[in-house]
């Protein structure tokens, strides 16, 4: 068996540049020493090792322009870095739909993780760095679940990502979604106004419930489009809650379509009938006004055209119901 090679990385001093004020160390450190363990990184900042300005600083310690780190020797395990294959970089670079010098937007597919971890060496923030190596910053600005499709804003530098942080905070940023559910809608809107936990089971797997004593969360639904035994809803976040959506038409007894985790199994398996293989949630909007500039900035990702195709057969399916009760 071959042994595992190792190698030694120097001592640096690195100073902070303006664009990383704000950040904490610790998330510094993992964008610096990629491939050095989260693990490892926090057990030298326990230890005092990695030095700010000389003196010994906690992991939570948010750093400013001009402050001093002072890096200590380590010693690594030398292996390959796991890198995107040519084909995720090739869809990554297509789906961008915007771009200027603050930040771009992607149209992210269906099944991509945002970013790496739990088993995923990398995912679309990796890959855009990797299409992007003269972008030293690019940072998520939010976060999509892996089944998601639709905007994803990333920032290109630390300047921006604070301010859209601040406008998420502030409920700046317009967030709109298309889901299809299982079940007809008579109401043309619904405002769902319910507390949800999240929890973690003992396998691992993270859900989110509704309880009372949860945070509060807050979705408005439209109908876009009614069909025989489905509807096609757009949905816009009030609160940003892990899975909100999906857990808030679960609430309301019409699941989205294609969720293996909230939904329904015998409307999921009917759905992969008429063509559907994910789950049927698209980020399809952002809508935000920069500060200081008198318009707002409307962002739109289209939807797949495999989506695009369930709802036609729908609306043909929709319609032959239709003339067979006429008929009748």
């Amino acid at each position: 068996m071959s042994e595992l090679k190792e190698k030694m990385l120097p001592v640096r001093n690195v100073t902070v540049e303006p664009d990383f004020a704000g950040q904490r160390i610790d998330n510094f450190l993992v964008r610096f020493l990629k491939g050095v363990p989260r693990s490892y990184l926090y057990r030298i900042l326990r230890r005092g090792e990695v030095r700010v300005n000389k003196g010994r600083i906690q992991a939570n310690y948010r750093l400013r322009a001009g402050d001093l780190i002072r890096i200590p020797p380590l010693r690594v395990a030398e292996s390959a870095e796991p890198r995107p294959g040519q084909r995720v970089l090739q869809q990554i670079q297509r789906s961008i739909v915007y771009e200027d010098s603050r930040m771009l937007v992607l149209n992210k597919p269906s099944g991509l993780a945002v970013h790496g971890g739990s088993g995923l060496s990398f995912g679309v923030i990796e890959a855009i760095r990797v299409l992007r190596p003269e972008d030293r910053h690019l940072e998520l600005v939010h976060r999509l679940d892996r089944d998601t499709s639709g905007c994803l804003l990333i920032a290109k530098k630390r300047s921006a990502l604070r301010i859209l942080h601040q406008m998420m905070r502030d409920n700046g940023i317009d967030k709109r979604y298309l889901a299809l559910l299982a079940g007809r809608w008579q109401r043309s809107r619904v405002r769902v106004d319910v507390a949800l936990r999240k929890n973690t089971l003992k396998s691992g797997e993270r859900i989110v419930r509704v309880d009372a004593q949860g945070k509060p969360a807050v979705t408005e639904f439209q109908v876009r489009q009614r069909f025989l035994r489905h509807t096609l809803v757009e949905a816009r976040l009030i609160t940003g809650r892990t899975h909100q959506i999906r857990v808030h038409t679960a609430h309301l007894g019409t699941p989205i379509l294609g969720d293996a985790k909230y939904g329904d199994e015998h409307a999921n398996r009917e759905a992969r009938g008429f063509g559907l293989k994910r789950l049927f949630l698209h980020a399809e909007s952002l809508r935000f006004r920069w500060p200081g500039e008198s318009r707002d900035l409307t962002i739109k990702a289209g939807l797949e055209p495999a989506l695009r195709r369930v709802l036609e057969r729908l609306d043909d399916s929709s319609d032959a119901a239709a003339e067979t009760a006429a008929d009748g």
